[in-house]
Parts: structure tokens; sequence; C-alpha cells
């Protein structure tokens, strides 16, 4: 899957600063943030990108939440949404997959390596 644009949510400005300067700099993609899952489906709607990082643990909308926003809008469902989460339970990822996530990425996770992660887990998902 090409990946041109990212949009990336997450409360922690901390993480969206790193976020988007790993994905702009090292993946060389545009990118899109949004602190929460309130304005993750507006963003989504506005920059139509390949894909969605989306953090789980969010205050407001959670994760879950704004991945069945994304899905409930005809604009924004088809886009590929991969969590980023600390909790890596085998049956915490199953149930993120089983409302749709494409993907679970790890957190904290490595700026040098997140678009790698990233290109793998949409590849994965493709080739399954």
């Amino acid at each position: 899957m090409d990946i041109n644009t990212v949009l990336l949510v997450d409360d922690d400005a901390d993480i969206r600063a790193i976020g988007e300067i790993a994905l702009s700099q090292v993946g060389g993609w545009t990118v899109t943030t949004a602190a929460g899952g309130e304005e993750a489906v507006p963003a989504a709607r506005a920059t139509r990108p390949d894909v969605i990082l989306l953090d789980m643990m969010m205050p407001g909308l959670d994760g879950m939440q704004t991945l069945a926003a994304l899905r409930a809008d005809d604009e924004t469902a088809a886009i590929p949404v991969l969590f980023m989460t600390a909790k890596l339970l085998p049956s915490e990822i199953g149930a993120y997959l089983d409302a749709g996530a494409r993907g679970v990425i790890a957190k904290p996770f490595d700026p040098l390596t997140l678009p790698d992660e990233i290109r793998a887990a949409l590849d994965a998902e493709q080739a399954a």
C-alpha cells in the first residue's frame, strides 16, 4: 500500500510532536495531527489520509469510540486505522482487530522505525 499522508491522533502533545517528526522526516509523509477523538473525524474528512494512527486511551472519545465514529462516516469508513497502545495482550489486540483496526503499533514507539512498523502492519493485513 502506498502511503503519502497520515493522520496522527493522540492526546499527548509530545507524542504528536515526535510522531509528526518521525513520519515526516523518516517516512517522508505529509502528517496531520489531532489532539483527540473529537478532532479525528473532521480532520480525516478534511485531509483524507492514507492511514490513521489512533491512540487507544484518550479523554473524551477513546480509540474504540473514535474508530466507531470513523467507520460510521461514509467519507472516512474505508481509511485504514492502526491503533497505538501500550495494551498489547493478545485478547486486547484481538478486540482491536475485531472492531475494525488494521493493526496495532506498540507504545512507546521508536521514532526511527515507526514508518516501517506502519508499512509492515498494513502489508501484513493485506497479505492475510
